[in-house]
């Protein structure tokens, strides 16, 4: 979206000094806001502290820096964005503030806790604000090592490790919100926070985590990997494989706070693509129960009734694994060895579990020992019921919506991707066509896929605004998910409502979180 720098800016006064933001379309954009000081030095694996306030009016024409990452071809990054470690920035799109306070909805991007940035094309709030008559806000926060490390293990008296430096910078994004977004026209009490993968596990977290109680008031999850969460003596081995890597022994710790970003990241790296290829399933980096930020596991919270008191919209995609077998992605399983591997550490790590129990999951994929057997464990494993889980939890007590995206082109079919992960991210924005080269309506299909994105984004707008996802023109009524019925939206070129589409699944699975600590 071009920048029309000749017309009329608008500036508002924020928490820490003034901001120009620019006309895109019908309303108006502010990218690159600070929203934390640089963590740096002293500040390297610390939690976010406020920014030092300018004087004058700070221009807000060009997204911040994006967080300091590996370039995995995974997330399509604009090549001119620059990177550093000074990226913890907000970016507003807003209609021009006319007195009335606004709906606003954050977006938290995802990226497997260790890639991505919310300056990517698909992520543009232009068309949702415009569309919705809403406060779009996303923001950058910490990944990998400098976000998703947990060093705490190595503290000492005089050198402290925080632990979840990237969801305490989510916390402080979301504080700026509450603290600012009035300036903007937005309702601090009307948030929605909205995010996929990575960034729709840190929902689910968030929603089970003190300090983020009452800094939204709706959530939408989609496609959220709610069990990858863990154990802060699994966080201390893998801090201590990354010390291995760098060659720095714990006494040396101090020597991390300087060394170079890039010496970080490549090491944070080499260590993101160790662990999954050594224990299928499991993560290098994601949020650690550490007893204090974040005191219980996420789904073992929200199955104990600690999750926040707030509308839920959660699901995931049909056909979520294939995108990993077609990147070729150690981040999922997708052989069927790779899959057994995956099911047998997690039998280890609950050694409570009976091996019937092993045996009715491994039953319900009777074609295991294929491709489509094995993608379809490791989708269930990673996105399917841990979203069932959340729901059934969390439906005891707040309004609840589950969704399956099911949707997919001609050309996605053809390819053997279908509705795979993240393929439901430009029918949420509107945003199609922003990859370098999208190959998505090679064989046709724009017409339904426009169909479709307009009736996913009528429906979260109307849960932005009302906390329902009803869309006023005609679509097919979405009933509530509980465990009677569990109605579930089956989101394709024509929605359907189905009471438990994956019934064999859940029963095979049972109740009690399959995950690794």
């Amino acid at each position: 979206m071009e920048v029309d720098k000749s017309g009329d800016t608008l500036v508002v006064r924020a928490r820490d000094g003034e901001v120009r933001g620019y006309p895109e379309g019908d309303v108006y954009a502010w990218k690159g806001i600070p929203f934390a000081a640089a963590p740096v030095g002293d500040l390297r694996f610390r939690a976010p502290v406020p920014p030092a306030p300018w004087e004058g009016v700070r221009d807000c024409v060009d997204f911040g820096p994006m967080a300091p990452q590996g370039h995995g071809t995974a997330v399509p990054i604009d090549a001119g964005l620059e990177m550093d470690e000074d990226c913890l920035s907000v970016n507003v799109w807003a209609p021009r503030p006319d007195g009335t306070p606004r709906p606003v909805m954050v977006w938290i991007h995802g990226g497997a806790y260790c890639l991505g940035t919310a300056a990517q094309g698909i992520y543009n709030g232009r068309i949702l604000s415009t569309l919705g008559d809403v406060v779009l806000v996303s923001f950058n926060y910490r990944v990998g090592a400098l976000g998703f490390l947990d060093l705490s293990s190595f503290s000492t008296a005089e050198r402290v490790f925080e632990t979840n430096c990237g969801l305490r910078d989510q916390v402080a994004a979301l504080a700026w919100v509450r603290d600012n977004i009035a300036s903007f026209g937005g309702d601090p009490d009307e948030v929605t926070v909205f995010g996929e993968s990575s960034g729709a596990g840190s929902i689910t977290t968030l929603m089970t985590c003190p300090s983020a109680e009452g800094l939204f008031h709706r959530a939408i999850a989609q496609s959220p990997p709610a069990t990858s969460v863990y154990g802060s003596e699994r966080a201390a081995t893998v801090a201590k494989q990354f010390l291995d890597i760098l060659e720095v022994e714990p006494r040396q710790i101090d020597t991390l706070l300087h060394l170079p970003y890039r010496t970080v990241i490549e090491a944070s790296d080499t260590l993101v693509n160790e662990v999954p290829t050594r224990i299928p399933g499991t993560l290098a980096m994601a949020p650690v129960v550490d007893r204090d930020f974040l005191p219980r596991y996420p789904v073992a919270a929200f199955q104990k009734g600690y999750s926040h008191r707030i509308p839920l919209i959660i699901g995931s995609n049909k056909d979520e694994s294939s995108i990993f077998k077609f990147m070729k992605s150690p981040l999922l399983p997708v052989t069927s060895d790779s899959v057994q591997e995956m099911l047998r550490a997690i039998a280890t790590d609950h050694p409570e579990l009976p091996a019937a129990r092993l045996a009715d999951i491994l039953s319900a994929y009777p074609d295991r020992g294929k491709a489509k057997g094995a993608l379809a464990m490791s989708r269930d494993a990673a996105f399917r019921m841990p979203a069932l889980w959340v729901a059934d939890a969390h439906s005891r007590h707040s309004p609840t919506w589950m969704y399956r995206f099911d949707q997919a082109t001609p050309m996605l079919k053809a390819a053997r991707i279908g509705a795979g992960h993240a393929t439901e991210l430009p029918y949420v924005f509107g945003n199609f066509d922003t990859l370098n080269i999208d190959p998505t309506f090679w064989l046709g299909g724009r017409k339904t896929a426009l169909e479709v994105s307009g009736r996913i984004q009528r429906r979260w707008l109307a849960f932005a605004r009302h906390g329902v996802p009803a869309a006023l023109d005609g679509s097919k009524h979405w009933a509530p998910y509980d465990e009677e019925n569990r109605s579930t939206l089956l989101i394709d070129g024509a929605d359907t409502l189905v009471k438990d589409p994956d019934h064999e699944m859940r029963i095979a699975w049972g109740n009690d979180v399959m995950g690794f600590n």
